[in-house]
């Protein structure tokens, strides 16, 4: 990004963002959302602290690129909670929006705190984050799974697009990583993938990908445009997350899967879930095999099916302990009684 891409922000948020960009490694959307969700801070605590909420003005058209570092560094825990009051009550935002607001905030400070020294303690340190709900993940099942590599369409770019279906549920890569893949890195029976903040990770292929790669290849036609890259469209171009969209839309249509909120995303869940489910694949290595930081994040992905549910249930040790019938109960009462007598005898 050129030095002018946050000229709508004072110096400091500047620094910030580039730092988060070119030190830390941040993809250019998350550094973007970092941009949009600390400028709409900085323009609220300017609406609050200097304008004194003068009514005649539009957070949105506040200009904060001469907000100084004394303002931004008054910040105290109750602003930010009048903030995310504001965010919630004027600007609808969820739980998980304003979750990621939070997030930011607290990057940012950190940064303030611990790179520039403006501040000796940091005052986001006890922000907790806003309690948001999980949603499960929606996957296909096997079933549905098998009938989407059936009957994807055999057009004249079947290979590359039965392979990109068969890469996306075997191996639960995302849709940028797809798209990035380049010829040199598939190394015999695995594949190096650059994921979320350029970190490097190889996933191993099993016969299901080796085979539809080795197709593919076949019929690749080299791209003077794009040597490196795997798969590319018709024009030679490496293919585009919306084309690749497309492939996965017109393949659930024929399998009757489409208008379900199905997704390339979707099949990431796909694959992470059939994993766990009828691969038995341990939580920790499918952390790795996704590429998550955390191992709370892979946790979303480990449904438990119903039929595991019932298995489970049915392995108590106390599964076949039945309640006794009445007749059962005298039975047992007269038997008592029979070894009372005998033994009074």
């Amino acid at each position: 990004m050129s030095n002018q891409a946050f000229a709508d922000c004072p110096q400091l948020l500047r620094d910030f963002l580039f730092y988060m960009q070119t030190i830390r490694g941040r993809s250019p959307k998350t550094v973007e959302a970092y941009h949009v969700d600390l400028r709409l801070f900085l323009r609220y605590i300017m609406f609050v602290k200097i304008l004194h909420s003068d009514p005649g003005l539009s957070i949105d058209e506040i200009d904060i690129t001469g907000l100084s570092n004394n303002v931004i560094c008054s910040v105290t825990l109750s602003d930010v909670y009048a903030y995310l009051n504001y965010t919630l009550s004027e600007r609808k935002n969820n739980a998980n929006t304003r979750a990621r607001k939070v997030s930011a905030l607290r990057s940012f400070y950190k940064y303030i705190t611990t790179k520039t020294q403006f501040l000796e303690e940091n005052p986001m340190k006890d922000l907790e984050m806003p309690s948001t709900r999980r949603a499960m993940p929606r996957y296909l099942t096997l079933e549905e799974s098998l009938e989407l590599l059936v009957n994807l369409p055999e057009g004249k770019n079947y290979e590359r697009d039965y392979c990109i279906i068969t890469l996306f549920l075997n191996c639960g890569m995302r849709l940028s990583e797809l798209c990035g893949i380049d010829v040199q890195d598939i190394r015999d029976n695995s594949l190096r993938l650059l994921g979320k903040g350029n970190k490097e990770r190889v996933v191993y292929l099993n016969d299901a990908c080796l085979n539809a790669l080795k197709q593919y290849i076949k019929v690749r036609k080299p791209s003077k445009k794009e040597p490196n890259a795997l798969f590319v469209s018709g024009q030679g171009r490496r293919i585009t997350p919306r084309r690749v969209e497309q492939i996965v839309q017109s393949g659930l249509a024929v399998s009757d899967l489409d208008g379900k909120g199905y997704s390339p995303h979707k099949l990431r869940h796909t694959a992470a879930t059939l994993m766990y489910q009828h691969g038995g694949v341990d939580i920790r290595a499918l952390k790795e095999i996704l590429g998550h930081s955390n191992l709370s994040t892979t946790e979303i992905y480990t449904h438990v099916s119903d039929k595991q549910i019932e298995r489970a249930a049915s392995l108590s040790p106390l599964a076949n302990v039945k309640i006794k019938t009445e007749r059962q109960r005298a039975l047992q009462a007269l038997e008592q009684n029979k070894k009372k007598e005998h033994e009074d005898e």
